[in-house]
């Protein structure tokens, strides 16, 4: 009996992915860094340095990974921090590995400070000390590795340990796409999905995808079910803005969530400065998540400033919601209105 079930949004997001380095658009600059790393690392027949991956979530750090993975000629071995519980589980996927192979550690600063101690030496040293047994009886092993490769991806650099850090032997920060770059990744998408996309739709579909791939090819799968109900499946420029206005996804990329932290700070808060987590009891939201999927780009898009007295609102937002903009300067405002006293940026 043949499997006749859908691909799910998973499948198809993996799917739109592109396999080699030639083939991801974007991060020019760092692109071109990688190939030079790649092309050294294979001409010497060693080990890829470790690399460690910087961003907010949906600008392809885990497509970067499994393609470094397969240009040094191999799949990467994928894992998160909060999977790594213990030592034994690291020992368990380091001592897996083959010459030249990745692991690739999503979430690298949620790793469990013990088990990154035990990290040190495979990233260094290529070796792995291994305590058996506690107290007067207690002993260790060394376990020599393969020359592996780890690749690390992190949305929040502040919070890994400076001796984490300093053992990756490359740092790339990949920053937010321009609207150009979207349109050719949504075009290639729109050809894989099978979907008629016209290039008015394509642009508008970028404009409002906030400057990240995942985002605008989830858009793109939205606003292609919507053109098959109401459009005969074309997605034109119409077809775009009609689909995402139900979305309600504004013209500048605001969600419902993005737009209630603007008018919480705004409205509530009277611009103000507020603290992280009374805004995110404001909206209903985890402080966590405002913090590392809405606010890289509102602060970016010059919406929301973050001071070391909270969050407050900027020009451009009173603009958007049509409110007034009284600038917080000087030295009264070093005292915040809401929530916490003080609060690191």
């Amino acid at each position: 009996m043949s499997d006749s079930r859908e691909p799910n949004e998973s499948d198809l997001d993996r799917s739109l992915r592109p396999t080699r380095l030639e083939d991801f658009i974007g991060q020019p600059q760092l692109r071109e860094q990688l190939d030079v790393f790649l092309q050294a690392a294979r001409a010497r027949k060693e080990a890829l340095d470790h690399v460690l991956l910087v961003g907010p979530p949906g600008l392809g750090k885990t497509t970067l990974a499994c393609i470094l993975a397969r240009e040094m000629g191999g799949e990467a071995r994928v894992t998160s921090g909060p999977v790594i519980e213990r030592p034994g589980d690291l020992a368990g996927m380091l001592t897996s590995l083959e010459e030249n192979e990745v692991l690739f550690i999503d979430e690298v600063h949620r790793l469990n400070r013990v088990v990154e101690e035990y990290l040190y030496p495979a990233m260094e040293d290529f070796r792995l000390d291994i305590v058996l047994d506690k107290g007067p009886g207690a002993r260790s092993i060394r376990l020599h590795l393969a020359r592996f490769t780890l690749i690390g991806a992190t949305t929040r650099a502040g919070m890994l340990t400076s001796p984490l850090r300093s053992r990756f032997g490359f740092v790339a920060r990949l920053d937010f796409y321009p609207p150009e770059d979207l349109c050719f990744i949504l075009e290639r998408s729109a050809k894989r999905l099978g979907a008629e996309l016209t290039e008015e739709g394509a642009i508008e579909i970028a404009r409002r995808s906030r400057g990240t791939p995942r985002i605008a090819n989830r858009l793109l799968r939205r606003v292609r079910d919507f053109a098959e109900v109401r459009t005969k499946g074309r997605i034109d420029v119409k077809a775009a803005k009609d689909a995402l206005d139900l979305l309600a996804v504004d013209a500048n990329g605001l969600d419902d969530m993005d737009l209630r932290i603007l008018n919480a700070i705004a409205r509530k808060f009277s611009g103000g400065p507020v603290g992280l987590t009374t805004l995110a009891a404001a909206v209903g939201e985890e402080a966590e998540t405002i913090e590392e999927v809405h606010e890289p780009y509102l602060v970016q898009e010059g919406y929301v400033e973050r001071t070391p007295r909270g969050r407050v609102m900027t020009e451009r937002t009173a603009r958007h919601l049509g409110v007034p903009f009284e600038s917080r300067s000087g030295p009264e405002a070093q005292r915040p209105l809401f929530g916490e006293p003080i609060e690191s940026p």
